[in-house]
């Protein structure tokens, strides 16, 4: 009896997903649990499992194709069986079809370019959500695959990431997923063996986005939206124009911030950057305006008691908001390494749904891309998010004597059936009491 797989809903949002590559070939036997596909949703990209066991019959759709949640993508059954046109499987005996060359060597879609937009046009056009066969260029750089006396070892992309980055040795790794399949969770005890590098602060790994080239000769070239594009898009449709926002901006003095990251970083451990300073003082400044820290839901405002910070951060074709759940509860170094974990993975587009999504108030920072101040959208149902400029050093009065001083403007997007101009205003009256006075920031 055949199974027909079927694109999922991977995330809350996903409409439609973009299938990235085929992890399951034609012919192969399949598990429960074992990962058939990488499908590119909304927001990251994510596995598709098979949910019955068997042989794969039939690739309906190829590689590169964009389909909706819900359409026939693949059929699982017993070797032998016939596929129709449709995906349906009969009993009648078919010889299995031999892959041809092209397909064998077909290599995996690169999905780490450096630029938001295509590299050359026509060539990534049809690789971007459009529905046609991708165009051959070089494979991604995967991670090694450790060895075992049994063969091949099974294994999560995530984990395998993970192992690569730390050096650990897959095949000494017990699994605990379908089949000993090591999945994130087997290595933690391991990463404490074998602990990794250092990274660098998020802000230093921000992707920069490179202009398309457009061939010579022609006035303009046409890119098919990718799906977080489109999400974008939708979300931000839903934002500025029903929303009625007001800003406010102020000045903040962080000679002291600063003073207090660089005593941090002499004491070593985890590295702390502004930005973390800066999230630390929002959840501890919204847990005292606890009105600032609510969704719009129509007919009713969910005021939290919970405070989670979503951090707005660039990945290769857009912005995603990753979440710093109890934000208020942890300390400055746990911030910075769940802030530089969660950045590193929204740019491989390998978050999980739960961590970008229930943010309850977000920031936005720009600084390091020399923005003085800006203005950023709200994300529904958020009601608020900071904008953060950079740190300049200016000419100040300071103790009644004129002082070179750090200084950093930012700017609080508020919706106003929320939060009204005094309310937006006291709130950032407390953060910036808390980054010119961070004593309370550092424990």
């Amino acid at each position: 009896m055949s199974t027909k797989v079927v694109m999922e809903a991977l995330s809350p949002t996903m409409e439609e997903g973009r299938l990235v590559e085929w992890k399951k070939q034609e012919g192969e036997a399949v598990a429960v649990g074992d990962v058939l596909a990488e499908v590119e949703t909304d927001k990251a990209v994510m596995e598709l499992v098979a949910r019955a066991g068997g042989t794969l019959l039939k690739q309906v759709i190829p590689a590169g194709t964009t389909v909706p949640v819900s359409e026939l993508v693949a059929v699982i059954g017993e070797p032998g069986e016939q596929v129709g046109d449709a995906g349906g499987a009969s009993k009648k005996p078919a010889p299995k079809a031999a892959k041809t060359e092209e397909q064998a060597t077909q290599p995996a879609p690169d999905r780490n370019r450096p630029s938001s937009m295509p590299a050359a046009p026509p060539a990534e056009a049809v690789t971007e959500g459009n529905g046609q066969q991708p165009a051959a260029r070089p494979a991604a750089t995967a991670p090694p695959r450790a060895p075992q006396s049994g063969g091949r070892v099974k294994a999560s992309p995530l984990a395998r990431r993970m192992a690569a980055e730390r050096g650990i040795d897959l095949s000494s790794v017990p699994g605990s997923g379908p089949e000993g399949r090591v999945v994130a969770r087997d290595l933690e005890g391991a990463v404490a063996r074998a602990p990794a590098p250092a990274a660098p602060a998020p802000a230093a790994r921000a992707p920069v986005p490179a202009a398309p080239r457009i061939p010579t000769g022609v006035p303009f070239a046409d890119v098919p939206l990718t799906q977080i594009r489109k999400t974008i898009a939708r979300r931000l449709s839903q934002s500025i124009g029903p929303i009625p926002t007001f800003y406010l901006t102020t000045e903040v003095d962080m000679e002291r911030s600063a003073e207090a990251r660089e005593a941090l970083l002499a004491g070593g451990g985890e590295k702390v950057s502004f930005n973390d300073i800066i999230i630390k003082a929002t959840a501890m400044a919204l847990k005292r305006h606890p009105e600032c820290n609510a969704w719009w839901q129509d007919d009713h405002i969910r005021y939290w008691n919970e405070v989670h910070v979503s951090m707005a951060v660039a990945i290769e074709d857009g912005l995603i908001t990753p979440v710093i759940r109890h934000t208020d509860l942890k300390s400055l170094r746990e911030i910075a390494a769940e802030a530089r974990d969660l950045a590193g993975r929204a740019r491989e587009r390998k978050l999980k749904p739960e961590e970008y999504t229930g943010g309850t108030f977000s920031v936005s920072n720009l600084g390091m891309l020399d923005i003085d101040e800006f203005t950023a959208v709200i994300n529904p149902p958020e009601t608020g998010i900071l904008a953060v400029g950079r740190m300049v050093q200016q000419p100040v009065v300071h103790d009644g004597a004129v002082a070179i001083r750090r200084r950093m403007r930012l700017t609080m997007s508020c919706d106003h059936r929320v939060i009204d101009g005094a309310t937006g205003a006291r709130f950032l009256q407390t953060l910036k009491g808390m980054l010119e006075n961070p004593l309370a920031l550092v424990y």
